[in-house]
C-alpha cells in the first residue's frame, strides 16, 4: 500500500498483541571486566600478547620523568629543611640531571657520604686552625721571652 498506515491501526494491533516491541539487544561487558581483572593480576601479558615495543608500551621518557621528579623533589625538600646547603644541592642536582642516580635510595646514600665528607673536612680545618693558633701563641711567648732577655742583658750592660 502506498499510503502510510494510520497510527490508530498500529496502536490497535499492538493492543491486540499482534505487534510486539523487540527487546533491546544486550551487549554485556562482564567478560571484559573479568579479563581486565585478570590483567591487573598480570595474566594475559606474556610475550605472545604484546604487539608494541617495550618503549611503546611504557615509554622510557615517562620512566625518566617519574625518576627525575622524585629525585628533584627530594633534593628541594632537603635543601628547604636545611639538611643540605645550596652547593651540595646544586652539584647533586646536576648529577641527577646527568643520570648518575638510579633511584632515590642511591641519591640518599650519596647525600650522606657528601655530608660526612664535609663534616670531616670541617673538623680537620678546625684542628689545623687550632694547631696554627697554638703555634702562633708559642712563637709570641718565645718572642716575649727573647725580648725580656734582651732587655735584661741591656740593663746589665748599662
Amino acid at each position: 500500500f502506498p499510503w502510510p498506515t494510520p497510527r490508530r491501526n498500529i496502536a490497535r494491533l499492538k493492543r491486540d498483541g499482534l505487534i510486539i516491541k523487540k527487546p533491546t539487544v544486550v551487549h554485556s561487558r562482564a567478560r571484559v571486566a573479568l579479563r581486565n581483572e585478570a590483567k591487573r593480576k598480570g595474566r594475559h601479558t606474556g610475550t605472545g600478547k604484546r604487539r608494541g615495543t617495550a618503549n611503546a608500551r611504557l615509554p622510557e621518557k615517562v620512566l625518566w620523568m617519574r625518576r627525575i621528579r622524585v629525585l628533584r623533589r627530594l633534593l628541594k625538600k632537603m635543601r628547604d629543611a636545611k639538611k643540605i646547603d645550596k652547593h651540595i644541592y646544586h652539584s647533586l642536582y646536576m648529577l641527577a640531571k646527568g643520570n648518575q642516580f638510579k633511584n632515590k635510595r642511591v641519591l640518599i646514600e650519596q647525600i650522606h657520604d657528601m655530608k660526612s665528607e664535609k663534616a670531616k673536612e670541617k673538623a680537620l680545618a678546625e684542628q689545623a686552625e687550632a694547631r696554627k693558633g697554638r703555634a702562633r701563641a708559642r712563637l709570641a711567648r718565645k718572642a716575649e721571652r727573647d725580648a725580656k732577655k734582651a732587655a735584661a742583658a741591656e740593663a746589665a750592660e748599662s
